[in-house]
């Protein structure tokens, strides 16, 4: 019988590492402090009623070219050995991976965020996950960056988690998204399925997996934990943690009591459909 997949989905900007990722090396590059940044770009999605993710991608090119600098996939990719992880990152997906086999579960990673594929790829981690969906850039037949390919904003997160669940994960893919699939025909269903995020922009996300029988977890980082008290009252999630990956730390307890339990429901599961596929085809009553 094949194992049962869990699928753990995490945003990347605060919840794997300690800030938004253009800040490690594109922002001192074009010569601006994060907070001018954002409030620029923020201005510019106000102004113009844009999308706040394609302001900051404007707001990225247009900074580049007044600093005489090229947006190149290349030199995204290479900011992302700036990237600084939190504690016990570089480790994690080896131990869960490891405590999954024990529980006779295969566990696939996902990258869901509102940051830059390129520069994700470029981090010492890119090649833990299944897949990773990301705003990315065009680029001309001279590879500098022209415009917005792919955009990830906070609702469209949530296309993702039925792309994971349905095996669909060609993003060009719409016909097949959107065909009617049973529950029991998913790849991966719901309630085997964690997400991991530090706030607003992954509220969507959480939400829809609490609602459908997964779990979601909101991360913190440091002693301010008023946006993830809230998301916890506010029945958006179903746990709040610390930012702390490293082994024995309360994320990794918790992530693997949801694994035990994952992987206890769905043997369970298999018992139930075994037993009345047992009675339709005239077994014991």
């Amino acid at each position: 019988m094949a194992k049962t997949i869990i699928a753990l989905m995490y945003d990347f900007d605060k919840t794997l590492c300690e800030k938004d990722m253009q800040e490690y090396g594109f922002i001192p590059s074009i010569g601006m402090e994060p907070e001018d940044f954002w409030d620029e770009a923020n201005k510019i999605a106000h102004k113009y009623n844009m999308d706040k993710i394609l302001a900051y991608m404007l707001l990225m090119n247009k900074q580049a070219k007044k600093n005489d600098l090229q947006i190149t996939k290349e030199s995204l990719q290479s900011l992302g050995k700036d990237v600084v992880f939190f504690p016990g990152v570089d480790t994690w997906f080896e131990r869960i991976n490891a405590y999954g086999r024990s529980l006779g579960l295969e566990i696939e990673h996902y990258i869901i965020s509102s940051g830059l594929k390129e520069i994700i790829e470029g981090t010492s981690i890119a090649h833990e996950f299944k897949r990773i969906y990301a705003c990315e850039f065009h680029y001309n037949e001279r590879g500098n960056a022209v415009w917005p390919r792919q955009v990830v904003n906070f609702t469209t997160k949530t296309q993702f988690l039925f792309r994971i669940s349905k095996g669909v994960l060609d993003v060009l893919d719409d016909v097949t998204l959107n065909s009617y699939m049973s529950d029991e025909d998913r790849r991966i269903p719901y309630r085997n399925m964690i997400y991991l995020g530090d706030g607003i922009t992954d509220v969507p996300c959480m939400k829809l997996v609490k609602q459908y029988g997964g779990q979601s977890i909101a991360l913190y980082h440091g002693d301010d934990m008023t946006k993830v008290h809230k998301l916890l009252g506010e029945n958006r999630v179903n746990y709040i943690c610390n930012s702390d990956y490293r082994k024995g730390s309360e994320l990794e307890k918790i992530v693997k009591l949801i694994l035990t339990r994952m992987a206890i429901t769905n043997k369970l599961a298999e018992i139930e459909v075994a037993q009345r596929k047992g009675m339709s085809t005239g077994g014991d009553n």
